[in-house]
């Protein structure tokens, strides 16, 4: 992570504010990472421009990890989005019981002007959903492996002890200190 006293000195960055500088949002714990998780996944699915500003501006209200929330907006790129979009429309016009349009595609005003006002609702419920969804799990899931993480390391710690307990019990055992058994594994 960036120290803050670097991204203080960044020109561009002074118009954001002190709150920007904010040590919370550029912490790494469980807390803020699965936040961030939540809020970059929810944006994801936003069907609006400027997911990164949306995601970086919840961040810093929420006050959880600025870069890795605007880094989850990228799940829905140019690539995946139209899937995204397609995908957020079934399941809206599923859960309002209206049928889904199979309509072609084009990319013009013309097209958004007329379609727009028979895919706004389907549309926009399905990406809320999906969006909600998908931050529970992403919070979930981060807690879940973040503990899964602690728990691991700790029994690595203990399992290591306790093989250094093992080992001096055995060295006590033949009169020898560690540096002697170290001289004699020396071939």
């Amino acid at each position: 992570m960036p120290k803050v006293q670097d991204l203080e000195r960044q020109r561009g960055l002074g118009i954001l504010g002190k709150r920007l500088f904010d040590p919370e949002l550029w912490h790494l714990n469980r807390q803020s990472v699965s936040a961030a998780f939540a809020v970059g996944l929810f944006v994801t699915w936003l069907p609006i421009p400027a997911q990164m500003l949306v995601a970086g501006a919840a961040a810093m209200v929420l006050r959880c990890n600025l870069p890795i929330s605007v880094a989850l907006v990228w799940v829905s790129n140019p690539v995946t989005q139209p899937a995204l979009l397609l995908f957020a429309y079934q399941l809206g016009t599923w859960l309002l019981g209206a049928p889904a349009e199979v309509m072609a595609f084009q990319i013009s005003w013309e097209w958004f002007r007329v379609r727009l006002g028979q895919i706004w609702a389907p549309l926009l419920l399905g990406s809320l959903v999906s969006g909600v969804v998908s931050s529970f799990l992403g919070w979930a899931g981060m807690q879940l492996f973040w503990r899964w993480h602690v728990v691991a390391r700790w029994e690595r710690r203990h399992n290591v002890r306790r093989l250094r307990a093992i080992m001096a019990a055995k060295r006590e055992e033949a009169g020898l200190t560690e540096a002697q058994e170290r001289d004699e594994s020396k071939p």
